[in-house]
């Protein structure tokens, strides 16, 4: 008994596997960061290049003065400056809104995006049709999947019932007149 009664008392003073604890704690905690890390900038690389489609495209649309150009006109030119949203072409939603700065009532709290869960809607609440010096709202919603959807960032993320959480750009310009 004395023998075993040593023995226990050398293997619980013993430091050999003080790395391996450390690392077996450590490890799941450094590995969830790396992939939220690695979603977020996923996430803020597709924003950016959606404002950015979308800031040039308003921008085309102001100095084509006289111009009305259609939805799928403005969808396809958004989609080909927007390379990083995958499957652009069917997760991207478009709405115009023309709005009265005198008389400010805004648009929609809500963006009109899609869900692959759901029947495929019409285009909703696209106005064109402006005139000299109207003030134009565009607002773009793509959904996205997340690149971890279990992890991290991307378990967190408010998403729909496809699996899928919305990217939303919101521009504002004036119609110049002729």
């Amino acid at each position: 008994m004395q023998r075993v009664g040593n023995f226990l008392a050398n293997w619980r003073q013993r430091e050999d596997g003080n790395a391996t604890i450390e690392f077996a704690i450590v490890f799941p905690a450094m590995i969830g960061m790396l992939l939220a890390g690695a979603e977020l900038g996923m996430v803020s690389l597709r924003h950016a290049m959606l404002e950015r489609a979308m800031d040039l495209t308003v921008r085309d649309i102001r100095l084509g003065t006289g111009d009305a150009p259609q939805h799928d006109q403005i969808k396809t030119t958004i989609c080909a400056r927007a390379s990083f949203i995958e499957d652009c072409a069917d997760n991207l939603r478009l709405e115009m809104v023309r709005v009265d700065p005198r008389n400010w009532s805004g648009i929609g709290e809500r963006p009109d995006c899609t869900d692959r869960s759901e029947e495929a809607k019409p285009v909703r609440n696209f106005d064109n049709q402006a005139q000299a010096n109207d003030m134009m709202i565009l607002r773009a919603c793509a959904k996205i999947t997340p690149i971890f959807p279990t992890t991290g960032l991307g378990k967190n993320l408010t998403k729909d019932a496809a699996g899928q959480f919305s990217l939303v750009s919101m521009s504002a310009f004036v119609q110049e007149p002729e």
